[in-house]
């Protein structure tokens, strides 16, 4: 498809999971932008699996839950193994039992999400331009102006805003000369999706081997007998040309002390690794997302996550720009937000891809005699368990530090900043169940008021939004009641007291008070986050 287009408000470099989501998330929130990419379509070949509680909370919101939940498989935990001997079995069951409604990992692989935002852009008339390039990049007042070459054609086209998506080597990136500090680790790796006859495999649980000539993981699809398999080449073949699949089974033997019987190779690649962030996520009207702001080992499968919450923090801020509804301001707190984030994120895999990794005869004694016995020790605390989970989902992530982060209250649990806890509503009125995330599922702010409220106070309240956010402010009230107590309870709310809380499109709490103050609201939307007069 030929691009025409002389003027787009935005325009998306890269059609990969971060890509894709800024652009679905652009269309929720009424933006249509051009979204380019320099592959010829859509490919099945991708090294992302898992999907982590927080991108399934999105993937609920946007409505597409029930495509992601039903084309993927569950991880059941994860067996630790040392020369072939099992030394640990670590179940991952409903691990975040109560802290999402998906308690869980996902095996969902990146071309399936990359599928599924494809036809939800599809749905909404946004076509990917496949075949496209940016060749040149200019800053100019207001707008940048951008040089694609699109099949054999050249095209010019201005944007009032660029969002570099285009990954590891980001052609944005290197345009704008932002240095992309880090390494590459030593080692090459490879990957394979491959069906397997190997009873002493699971089809729910991950298998990974550690041993001294390196490491192997097999990690479940959601089709039958089928796994991916990655791990470390051995020394000697990585400059192999055309190394194929043949070439490491007697690798992978002695690594697993097991013949891998395949049936089916579906796809083989060889890559390095690289743990790398870009010094700056923003320059003037561009932005950097996922793998261009951002790269690091899949210890955790963290990657795609990362960058699809990158994508969920920018594009509400972007569209209430574009749609002249937020002050640019919001948009300093994107890199504000997000590069702390990356960075602990690197700082962490790369010191635990290290020690799975490492050769040193110290290091080889801790994973084969104290690793699991650690392992095993600390599994059985619930809250250790609780704790990793709230890492490795990323429900953790808060904002507490933002410049839209306004705590005006003694609660001590939950801040400002965190993440909307999932908590059960019971719906007295209609006499039925659902959540908070639930009435955050609409685009816009979410205004949630807890505690009881006179009758004429609350027509005041839903009279100050009609007036003042009729388009980007939705209400709910939720007076006590035996069946909500849990809610009162994490947020601290003493009785006959009040509390309101607002939730941002991401929902994160931007504002919570102890008291329910329409000025004090008014101030935080107009002088906090810079929510314009309607």
């Amino acid at each position: 498809m030929l691009l025409t287009e002389q003027h787009t408000k935005v325009l998306i470099v890269g059609a990969g999971p971060s890509g894709l989501m800024m652009a679905a998330q652009l269309l929720r929130h009424g933006v249509l932008p051009i979204i380019i990419d320099s592959k010829q379509g859509p490919t099945d070949q991708s090294k992302a699996l898992a999907v982590q509680a927080r991108s399934l909370e999105i993937y609920r919101q946007m409505g597409l839950i029930d495509r992601v939940i039903d084309g993927g498989k569950q991880a059941g935990g994860v067996a630790f193994n040392y020369d072939g001997k099992v030394l640990a079995h670590l179940s991952m069951a409903n691990i975040g039992e109560g802290l999402t409604k998906f308690p869980f990992i996902h095996l969902y692989q990146q071309s399936k999400n990359e599928r599924l935002l494809l036809d939800f852009l599809t749905t909404n008339c946004c076509p990917v331009y496949w075949d496209t390039n940016i060749a040149a990049i200019k800053q100019v007042d207001k707008k940048v102006e951008v040089q694609l070459q699109s099949g054999t054609e050249m095209v010019n086209l201005t944007a009032d805003w660029l969002v570099g998506a285009d990954g590891a080597h980001s052609t944005v990136r290197k345009q704008l000369q932002i240095p992309f500090n880090g390494d590459t680790y030593a080692h090459e790796f490879y990957l394979a999706d491959v069906e397997l006859h190997n009873k002493e495999l699971s089809e729910t649980e991950v298998g990974l081997y550690l041993s001294k000539k390196g490491f192997a993981g097999f990690f479940p699809m959601p089709e039958a007998n089928c796994y991916r398999a990655i791990g470390n080449l051995p020394k000697g073949v990585e400059a192999t040309e055309n190394l194929q699949l043949e070439d490491i089974l007697p690798h992978l033997k002695e690594v697993t002390q097991t013949e891998i019987k395949v049936v089916q190779l579906k796809w083989f690649t060889t890559y390095r690794l690289h743990h790398r962030m870009a010094d700056n996520f923003r320059k003037q009207r561009v932005f950097l997302i996922g793998d261009a702001a951002h790269i690091h080992s899949p210890v955790g499968g963290q990657g795609m996550n990362t960058g699809l919450q990158d994508a969920y923090n920018l594009s509400w801020k972007l569209a209430g720009v574009v749609n002249n509804q937020l002050n640019e301001n919001v948009l300093d707190t994107y890199a504000a937000e997000r590069m702390p984030v990356a960075k602990d994120l690197l700082n962490t895999t790369d010191k635990m891809f290290k020690v799975v990794m490492s050769t040193n005869w110290l290091t080889l004694l801790f994973k084969k005699w104290v690793l699991p016995k650690l392992l095993k020790f600390v599994w059985g605390k619930d809250g250790i368990r609780e704790v990793f989970f709230k890492r490795v989902s990323q429900i953790f992530i808060n904002y507490r530090h933002s410049a839209i982060s306004l705590h005006l209250s003694n609660a001590t649990q939950v801040k400002a900043g965190d993440r909307l806890p999932y908590l059960k509503v019971f719906d007295e009125k209609k006499q039925e169940e659902t959540d908070l995330h639930q009435w955050c599922s609409k685009p816009g702010f979410t205004l949630i008021v807890l505690g009881k409220l006179q009758e004429l106070y609350l027509f005041t309240l839903a009279k100050w939004i009609t007036q003042n956010y009729p388009a980007n402010l939705n209400f709910f009230y939720l007076p006590p009641s035996a069946k909500n107590l849990e809610i009162f309870k994490a947020f601290e709310v003493g009785d006959g007291k009040n509390k309101a809380l607002i939730i941002r499109p991401d929902m994160h709490i931007g504002l919570i008070n102890d008291v329910v103050d329409i000025e004090m609201m008014d101030n935080y939307l107009h002088n906090v986050v810079g929510v314009k007069n309607a």
